[in-house]
């Protein structure tokens, strides 16, 4: 079975979006505002440009927090919160997975939102293929370090792993459920998921937090990232792990909740963008007013940290749109578009790349005989995590975007 479309167009034509993009066609109609009428024409001929710029900044932003000059020497905002807390970084990876929610209510659209023989085979696949594709990775980046051998050692969750098994149950969830619930859906998962945490004690990072322990029953210790204690201790602790899969799930929803505030806004652009900023604020005051309670940690993927980068999100969407498709931005934001239209191949073409950049030298030589000595061990860390988006921008726009090409599962 293959796991990836190909859709090419000519030049002459307008694209055929594959389906993690807005499709959204109606009559056009009149508004007063030139800007106005310019989005709406945006929305009716396929999609929204905001969304595959958010998709893009997410990807991109992806890329270079995960591939540093040196871990040893990354700017402080460019880090993961070591527990609790929030940088800039850990907002990569919840805004992408807010745009695949909002993109899921289009996909699934097409099937009136019902269960089918057609739609249940279109969700099982796309999630066993993507998962697939993050077990691969894994593996592909095991045989580079220790040839075939020391499989017991091979991690089996991952990021697009993580994102699999998020989008199989919200999709399904989201064909199961009436959609007026939508909001009830994610709210009663998160509270159950909170008081889970909270009466079994797995709030700290320890070995015996229930998420580590759900993990090594079903997965075995040898298979679990690791991860380090304040004293330096290494245990098994898996930052994707299964049981955080929950707070997940909530956190798509909240994303197929805002495709539908796009889709029913789509004779009023100024009741989408109304919309999304309501939902953001509330989401964002939300998670920062009950992290007192719940902390927000990544991690964990806890109820606070859904809320809290949900309504982030969702914000800045809304800005997106204001400012993308209203007044119009496509040349100004070809870079990170370049990235939303190809975002997984991009991302794996990203991770195979580093893997041979590393183990061909290239990477040791480059920082430490070039950037560093010229702009510091800092400065030269983050150059060569920009300059590892610009090479893999490269080939996503001359062989992707310019014919395009839009690979999709």
């Amino acid at each position: 079975m293959p796991c990836y479309s190909f859709k090419q167009k000519e030049k002459n034509q307008n694209p055929t979006f594959p389906s993690s993009f807005v499709g959204i066609s109606e009559k056009k109609h009149n508004f007063a505002s030139k800007q106005e009428q310019d989005m709406t024409q945006t929305v009716q001929n396929g999609r929204l440009l905001s969304l595959d710029v958010m998709r893009g900044l997410t990807i991109a932003g992806m890329i270079m927090v995960n591939n540093p000059g040196s871990w040893q020497y990354v700017y402080a905002p460019l880090r993961h919160a070591r527990w609790d807390g929030l940088t800039p970084t850990d907002l990569v990876f919840p805004f992408f997975m807010f745009i695949m929610g909002v993109s899921m209510f289009f996909s699934l659209r097409k099937y009136q939102f019902s269960f089918s023989p057609s739609s249940v085979l279109k969700i099982g696949k796309r999630t066993l293929v993507i998962f697939l594709i993050g077990a691969g990775l894994n593996l592909f980046g095991h045989l580079l370090r220790h040839g075939f051998g020391a499989f017991e050692q091979l991690r089996i969750l991952g990021v697009l792993q993580r994102l699999a098994l998020a989008y199989g149950i919200a999709s399904l969830i989201g064909l199961a459920v009436n959609h007026k619930y939508l909001l009830h859906t994610a709210a009663g998962i998160l509270l159950a998921y909170a008081a889970l945490l909270a009466f079994t004690g797995s709030v700290a990072l320890s070995a015996d937090n229930l998420i580590a322990v759900v993990d090594r029953a079903l997965l075995g210790e040898s298979h679990m990232y690791r991860d380090t204690l304040a004293d330096g201790t290494r245990i098994a602790f898996d930052p994707e792990g299964l049981l955080s899969v929950v707070g997940s799930v909530a956190h798509v929803l909240f994303g197929f909740y805002a495709g539908k505030l796009i889709q029913e806004g789509k004779r009023n652009n100024e009741r989408i963008l109304i919309g999304l900023f309501t939902l953001g604020t509330v989401l964002l005051f939300a998670g920062c007013l009950l992290q007192y309670g719940c902390p927000i940690n990544k991690k964990l993927w806890s109820s606070t940290f859904v809320l809290t980068t949900c309504g982030l999100a969702s914000l800045l969407l809304s800005l997106l749109i204001r400012t993308v498709d209203r007044k119009g931005g496509k040349r100004r934001l070809l870079f990170f578009e370049t990235f939303g239209i190809n975002p997984l191949y991009l991302y794996v073409q990203a991770s195979l790349l580093a893997s041979l950049c590393s183990i061909s030298g290239l990477h040791a030589f480059v920082y430490g005989s070039v950037l560093a000595p010229a702009l510091g061990p800092f400065g030269g860390s983050l150059a060569w995590a920009v300059l590892f988006v610009v090479l893999n921008w490269i080939p996503g726009y001359y062989w992707l975007y310019k014919k395009q090409i839009y690979i999709k599962i």
